[in-house]
């Protein structure tokens, strides 16, 4: 099962602050063990919202709207994520835990949420093998 560790943003972060040297070194080390375990499956750091949109769908069927970031409420924006693959969601948490402050500063939030697999979305045989097949394929590239 896979899961999404989700680092939340804060004002330096949006102020588009890098890490500092020790903290950035903490999470390659983190990032190190996870893929030494095998359960590591990407993990990137986002840019600030003030170079990023939104695409939003006011009307059921309607046209998108694109809005242009800054978004305010540091909050609820997203600095960066990880994505890990493991047996349970207790392993998922244990290594959640094990994440250093994303910030340094006291201000980190880390959101762990499971993904979806292609299964409990449909059960559509059909779109399920081409869910499998499409992940598959991304993996192997991921690999090769």
């Amino acid at each position: 099962m896979r899961f999404m560790l989700i680092v939340k943003a804060t004002k330096d972060s949006e102020a588009g602050l890098p890490p500092k040297p020790e903290l950035f070194e903490a999470m390659m080390r983190y990032n190190q063990e996870l893929a030494k375990a095998g359960v590591l499956i990407a993990a990137d750091g986002l840019h600030p919202s003030s170079g990023a949109i939104r695409i939003s769908y006011p009307e059921p069927g309607g046209k998108p709207t694109i809005i242009d970031g800054p978004f305010s409420e540091a909050k609820e924006l997203i600095a960066g994520y990880t994505l890990i693959e493991v047996r349970s969601r207790e392993e998922a948490i244990e290594w959640a835990m094990r994440m250093p402050d994303p910030h340094g500063f006291g201000e980190g939030q880390i959101e762990l949420r499971q993904v979806y697999e292609g299964s409990e979305l449909t059960d559509n045989p059909e779109m399920i093998a081409d869910h499998s097949a499409l992940m598959a394929e991304l993996q192997r590239r991921t690999q090769s």
